[in-house]
């Protein structure tokens, strides 16, 4: 084996370059089995015992069906008290610790603390719910954040996990600026409205935070997105929308009740009109709300619609409910 050796001029550094002493230019092989550096040309070994640093993909759980054999594990989670990395192997007692050639069976068992353990379920519910609502890793980090906060706080001990992570996923995406409603969040998680918002109300408490107030232009675009609608018609609910809480036509509902009631007057007045179930399968408000919202706003019908828009329906002809 030949090599030459070259350093920095400064002497910090020591590199050394492996070459074939017959073929200098030859293209060198690594054989990751053997540790070794082979030459192409004449095959003389030129390196040996050349460490691999790439994964480990061996196995050394009892399932020999396991799908994924690499021993590098997840990524550490800041959250988690024990930093997610302990780990203990033992090698249990009884019949039940040998295989069925006589040799013992070591269990790769991670120590994972009741207080981790509970909050690894919190967050893979809270991903889960994220998932469902198409909503990025950025929304889950937060609620995982706040979920942390009333945790360490055992101010809600004795409380459902699923209400208290489905808050937590409610909060996180208002103070991002994207907001869910309560019905939203009933549908991805497993608790009730009434559990939820109970939840929501304790944790703004606990962890002295607070969220902006939602409006009807926070659930707009979603809503007329979903639905199909235009450009257009989505303008001018909005303007209605403004317009009617300006108006004080609808005072005490909701903003999604308002929201959903706009659309529908804009959809009524344009060439692709959604009936209130329609609107109201998309919001998750019902038929009889929107309706209600709806005759509230249709009064004053002629001052809320925007200047600019076009009728395909004029304003008399519109459902009067």
């Amino acid at each position: 084996m030949a090599s030459s050796s070259s350093s920095s001029t400064k002497g910090y550094v020591n590199v050394i370059t492996l070459r074939c002493p017959n073929h200098p230019d030859a293209e060198l092989v690594e054989d990751y089995h053997a540790g070794d550096v082979v030459c192409m040309e004449c095959g003389i070994v030129v390196g040996d015992r050349i460490i691999d640093v790439g994964s480990e993909w061996r196995t050394f759980s009892n399932e020999k069906d396991s799908k994924d054999n690499s021993r590098v594990g997840a990524a550490e989670n800041s959250l988690l008290e024990g930093s997610d990395l302990s780990t203990c192997i033992t090698m249990g007692s009884g019949p039940a610790s040998f295989n069925e050639n006589g040799r013992p069976i070591y269990n790769n068992r991670r120590n994972i603390s009741s207080g981790d353990r509970a909050l690894m379920i919190a967050f893979r519910e809270i991903a889960q719910m994220a998932d469902r609502l198409n909503l990025p890793k950025m929304i889950a980090d937060r609620a995982n954040t706040i979920f942390k906060q009333v945790h360490v706080s055992k101010s809600l001990k004795g409380r459902s996990n699923d209400a208290i992570s489905s808050a937590c996923m409610y909060i996180a995406c208002r103070q991002e600026g994207v907001p869910r409603t309560f019905k939203e969040l009933c549908a991805v998680s497993k608790v009730s409205k009434k559990e939820i918002g109970r939840a929501f109300k304790l944790i703004l408490k606990i962890i002295n935070t607070s969220v902006e107030l939602i409006s009807t232009g926070d659930f707009m675009s979603r809503f007329c997105s979903n639905l199909g609608l235009s450009a257009a018609i989505q303008k001018a609910a909005i303007h209605i929308a403004d317009k009617a809480v300006l108006l004080n036509l609808v005072a005490g509902r909701s903003p999604v009740s308002v929201a959903a009631a706009a659309i529908y007057m804009a959809s009524q007045a344009s060439d692709d009109k959604k009936t209130a179930k329609e609107i109201g399968d998309v919001s998750g408000v019902a038929e009889v709300t929107v309706k209600h919202a709806y005759k509230s706003m249709y009064p004053k019908a002629h001052d809320l619609f925007p200047e600019d828009f076009k009728f395909c329906v004029p304003v008399e002809q519109l459902p009067s409910m």
